[in-house]
């Protein structure tokens, strides 16, 4: 019998674009660099400019690439073409084994399609907020629900949250009830 030798590390891409999503982001990405099964690597989009470098120098993180998508007057629709065009040949290169997402942001649902198409499975961290409102708050629901469809695992922070994704038909086996990340 042969030696598989050491497990193979795992890369879990985070993409972030807003400085509340690198807040919430940050714990996750150090707790995964801290831990040698995985490699972590960052991309931020850029969504909200220079405030989101205060936060990753608060942080102590380094993003490995900056897709710079951020414009005056920028539209939502800008927002999510401009990830979608970017990102979609960071994951053909990279091909990391997961794309981790958080919260309810434009960048959030574009990093998820984006993902998906590239056929690469979707962690979704502060899954399962519901305000059972489409239009309130907009387009923040929005993203949350079409973010919740394109998820593979589901970090839900509190058990009312794991009831509205299984509530929505979504697998209770990914659906993890993890607590806040802040």
């Amino acid at each position: 019998m042969t030696d598989p030798g050491p497990p193979r590390t795992r890369t879990v891409m985070a993409v972030y674009g807003t400085r509340p999503e690198a807040i919430k982001t940050a714990p996750l990405v150090r707790a995964l660099r801290a831990d040698s099964r995985f490699s972590a690597p960052v991309v931020v989009t850029g969504q909200h400019g220079a405030m989101l470098d205060e936060v990753n120098r608060l942080f102590d993180i380094e993003p490995d690439l900056n897709l710079r998508i951020h414009e005056p007057g920028q539209t939502l629709v800008d927002i999510t073409t401009r990830t979608l065009e970017r990102l979609m040949p960071v994951l053909a290169e990279r091909r990391p084994d997961a794309v981790l997402v958080q919260g309810d942001t434009s960048t959030t649902f574009a990093a998820a399609l984006a993902a998906t198409y590239a056929g690469i499975p979707v962690v979704h961290a502060e899954a399962g907020l519901r305000t059972d409102d489409l239009r309130t708050p907009f387009p923040e629901e929005v993203n949350r629900r079409l973010t919740t469809r394109l998820a593979d695992l589901h970090l839900a922070a509190t058990e009312a949250a794991r009831r509205n994704l299984l509530s929505e038909g979504v697998d209770p086996g990914a659906v993890v009830v993890t607590g806040n990340s802040v």
